[in-house]
């Protein structure tokens, strides 16, 4: 290995790609110093939206990887572009949505942590409404009672104390609204509510990113000065790259490209692939399972709560055959591989945990996000020996299994 392409695809977040380029440069110093190795970053050299160029010297090798980021940002921020009441009837639908196609209940067989997740953002907007609530009907009650000391109260007092009471009631939702970086219940609403909105299907702007996502990882395959072409898919980046990297292989690739390895880390498939439309993304997981071309790792860990930790999800959405190679299923295992006193730094902090994969580790296993991305081994040979782990769950569980025609 000497030379890498790497394209990280994010999952849903509407922040600039410069802060994956950031996260990268300060994490991957940590973990050079850690390890032993170095690690150096400069601009981009490739055509990409957004990317950089890393160089290691790991023992003997050197390597030089180009990053991409392939951003869909833009169109996650589109789909938060929501008022506070428009926000409110998506939650309604979604959770409609959930309990009613039977979606909540099988994803609750699996891990608690991302159900927990799934639900917070749904008990802490109707918290927020609640609050909003009760202090309007106190300021309406306050209103009436100075009303009371100099008249009867009638029509017009009542009037008056509703319109300040909703008045005082919005302005709470709305201070709630601004802390959301805080709170993140508006930010995990409009997640979960945009793949809900069609039961599972990719939204048509998402469809279209996808195809252009799959066009740059292409032209990169017809370089024949690569070693590898590495696709990163974090949280709902996952799901997108297991369809982009379907599409582009029952489209055929060249014969002498080079290697084409597929990471998945802190996966949220189930929460897509249960819903009754998610019918091109089960086509897809069984796909990619059964190929012999990409190399196919899924990395995850139970402490963190916001993925579906050591769940296949191939096998748990329903679509597993006995032919089935991908994916081999491995844990971070953030216990081990973080030292007592960071893992208890960082144990409730569970937004941050969930990007975990993408940085240092102070006691690091097998699994380095570095080494990986701007290593001398491929993702495959890497991984080679490595035995799955035996706490994984890989038994049937979603009640849709029926898979889109080719």
């Amino acid at each position: 290995m000497r030379r890498r392409r790497v394209f990280y695809i994010p999952g849903y977040d509407p922040i600039h790609p410069r802060r994956y380029r950031e996260l990268y440069r300060k994490e991957g110093s940590a973990q050079a110093e850690i390890s032993g190795y170095t690690l150096s970053l400069k601009p981009g050299t490739t055509e990409g939206a957004f990317g950089w160029h890393v160089s290691s010297q790991i023992a003997d090798d050197r390597v030089e990887t180009d990053m991409e980021v392939m951003v869909w940002s833009d169109i996650v921020r589109d789909s938060m572009d929501a008022s506070i009441v428009g926000t409110y009837l998506q939650l309604i639908r979604t959770a409609w949505i959930y309990i009613t196609s039977g979606a909540l209940s099988r994803l609750m067989l699996l891990r608690k942590g991302p159900v927990i997740a799934a639900l917070y953002p749904v008990l802490m907007l109707l918290v927020q409404a609640v609050l909003a609530l009760g202090l309007a009907v106190l300021v309406h009650e306050a209103i009436g009672a100075l009303w009371a000391q100099v008249a009867p109260v009638g029509l017009l007092a009542n009037v008056l104390g509703w319109c300040a009471g909703g008045f005082v009631g919005a302005r709470l939702l709305h201070w709630f609204k601004r802390l959301d970086n805080k709170f993140f219940a508006y930010y995990l609403m409009h997640d979960y509510a945009y793949s809900a909105a069609s039961q599972g299907e990719n939204p048509p702007e998402l469809e279209a990113r996808m195809a252009e996502f799959k066009t740059r990882i292409r032209l990169a395959l017809e370089n024949p000065e690569l070693d590898e072409v590495l696709v990163v898919g974090h949280s709902s980046g996952a799901h997108v790259g297991v369809s982009v990297l379907a599409d582009l292989l029952r489209q055929g690739v060249p014969d002498d490209a080079p290697v084409l390895s597929f990471l998945s880390l802190g996966q949220v498939v189930p929460m897509v692939s249960f819903l009754p439309r998610a019918a091109r993304l089960r086509r897809d997981l069984q796909y990619l399972s059964l190929q012999e071309q990409v190399a196919w790792v899924d990395v995850t860990a139970p402490g963190d709560g916001c993925a579906f930790a050591l769940c296949d999800p191939v096998a748990v959405s329903g679509v597993a055959t006995g032919q089935k190679r991908w994916p081999l299923v491995i844990s971070a295992a953030f216990t081990q591989t973080l030292s007592p006193a960071r893992w208890s730094e960082l144990r409730w902090r569970f937004f941050r945990l969930h990007f975990q994969y993408l940085c240092a580790f102070d006691r690091p296993g097998d699994y380095d996000y570095f080494q990986i991305t701007a290593g001398p081994q491929t993702l495959g040979a890497r991984y080679k020996d490595r035995k799955a782990s035996p706490a994984r769950i890989d038994v049937e569980v979603s009640k849709y299994t029926s898979m889109a025609l080719e």
